[in-house]
This record gives structure tokens, sequence and C-alpha cells, in this order.
């Protein structure tokens, strides 16, 4: 496993989406999946407030128990939690972050993101107040998701002497959706902020299991009516299962490694319900594309 940098903390390339737990899978599933993660050389675990209700802090929390030192923790809030939204005002900040170290068990976040923009609250204030979780030792790092890049400007041009800036940005990127490389990793590379995907397998449609002609599978992500399932989108996936097959390798490598060629792109975050998907995810980091590899693979996406 390689490991990359988010600010100060180091992270493996393979790090692993935890909305699944307490949502798709139980304690039991949860603490398998987990301890798959460490064997593989996984690191790096990114959940949420919101994920499960809670329960997805949760069970990771007691999945780790003694090895909390040997991994990072990224979290986040401001998003919706059981449905209501909340925000990133400094006094919901405070109540959040304490809440996620409970149920985490733990007394340190290693990455604190913002979930998503909060236009009600300067910036600066949300700023001013993950800064004091940094100074108070609860907090080590903290990230932003879902910004665009007038707010990732925005927020690392905040006149605040000595304040803690985003390391990181978490936004939607894959090889279906590559928006972000019009202006936000452009803007990550002038900021010297790390970049993680989230949907980096697309819900699902660049795992190989949607075919064309093929009804969709039962038990998976993605239903019938789905913005993901249309023809563009399962064209592109079966001419990406052609290249990955002709290299030997699945469309999932394809997609993970890919990720991992772009610049500042830390750690892949995929989902994973089963040890089997976690050393699918692990497995695809081994593949280095070539320039003439990405050339086609863009010439095809």
């Amino acid at each position: 496993m390689e490991f990359r940098d988010i600010g100060s903390l180091k992270v493996s390339t393979v790090g692993i989406g935890c909305n699944n737990f307490g949502a798709r899978i139980d304690q039991s599933q949860t603490q398998l999946v987990v301890d798959t993660c460490l064997d593989s050389g996984i690191n790096f675990f990114d959940t949420a407030d919101m994920y499960g209700s809670g329960k997805s802090e949760e069970f990771l929390g007691a999945a780790l128990r003694s090895r909390r030192k040997d991994v990072v923790i990224a979290t986040k809030f401001g998003h919706l939690f059981d449905g209501e939204p909340t925000g990133a005002s400094p006094k919901h900040i405070r109540k959040a972050c304490e809440d996620s170290l409970s149920r985490l068990g733990t007394d340190y976040i290693d990455l604190y993101q913002l979930h998503t923009p909060d236009l009600d609250t300067p910036i600066a204030d949300t700023l001013g107040a993950l800064n004091e979780l940094v100074v108070a030792g609860k907090v080590r790092e903290i990230g932003c998701s879902n910004f665009d890049v007038t707010q990732i400007r925005e927020s690392a041009t905040v006149n605040i002497s000595g304040t803690k800036r985003f390391v990181s940005v978490q936004n939607h990127y894959s090889l279906v959706h590559r928006e972000p490389e019009q202006d936000v990793l452009p803007a990550c590379e002038a900021n010297g902020m790390a970049f993680l995907p989230f949907f980096p397998l697309a819900c699902g449609l660049l795992t190989g299991k949607y075919r064309k002609g093929a009804p969709l599978p039962e038990g998976t992500r993605i239903k019938a009516g789905s913005d993901w399932i249309n023809e563009a989108n399962i064209d592109l996936a079966e001419r990406l299962i052609e290249f990955a097959g002709s290299r030997n390798r699945t469309i999932l490598e394809l997609a993970i490694s890919w990720l991992l060629e772009k610049p500042r792109v830390a750690s892949v975050i995929a989902g994973a319900t089963s040890p089997e998907q976690v050393r699918s995810n692990v497995a695809a980091s081994t593949w280095s594309l070539s320039p003439e590899e990405l050339k086609i693979v863009d010439s095809l996406a």
C-alpha cells in the first residue's frame, strides 16, 4: 500500500468510505470489513455524522477499538442529521464535534470536514470555530466537501492570521463524472489541497454489475429509473469493461487506478460491504496506468 499526504496526515491511497456502516451492514459485518481493511494496509476511514443517523461513527469506533492509533479517521458535519439541516455555525460545530467524538469513542478526529457549504454562515466564522478545535487538540486537520471553485478560493483567502485552512476537498469525481477537472482540481493544485473523490465507482456503475441489455441486478444501490442508468453511461461502461479486459483487469480496477493517476488525489474512498470488496479495491491500486493507457481511456470516456 502506498501513502499520500492530506496536510500533516499520511493516508493509504485506497481508503474506505463508511456510508454503508449502520445503514446497509450491521456491527458484525462492519467489524469484518474494518479488519480486512487493516489487514490489507488501509489506514484511512471516511465517515460522517449523518451516515446511518450516527450509527456509522458508532460502528466504526467500536470496530477499531485498540487500533485507533494506527488509523486516520475522517468524519464530516454540517449536512443533515436525522433528516434535519444543521450547518456550520460556531455553535453547531462545537456540538457536532463533541457528538462525533462520543460516537467514535475517541478524543480526537484526524480530518474534520464541512460536509456541504453553509451559505448562511460566513466562512471566516466557520474556519475560526474549526481552528479552536485544532488548538484544543480535538481535531488535527480540517477539510471541506461539495465546495465549488469560488468557495475553495474564498476559504483559502480568508484573512485570519494563524487560522487553520482546509487541507482537502471531497467532491464527486469518477470516469463517469469529470467535472472537477474543469476548475476544482486546478484550484486544489494552486492552494496545495488534497482531493478526495466520492462516488469513485459511480454507485456501482463502474464495477461491471450493470451490463447492456441485462436486467438490473438485485440488492444493489442503483434502482430502476436512477439517473445513473442511461444509454450513454451503460455504453461508456461497456467500452471501459472491454478496455480493462484487454489488460486482464476489471473495470473496477480501472476506475480506481485511473483516479490515483490524477494530480492532488490523495485517496480513493470507495465503500464496501464485504471483505471481498475491500480486497478488490486494494488490488486496483497495483495497476499503474501508462501514459498511453491514460490517453486511450480519455478517448473512451
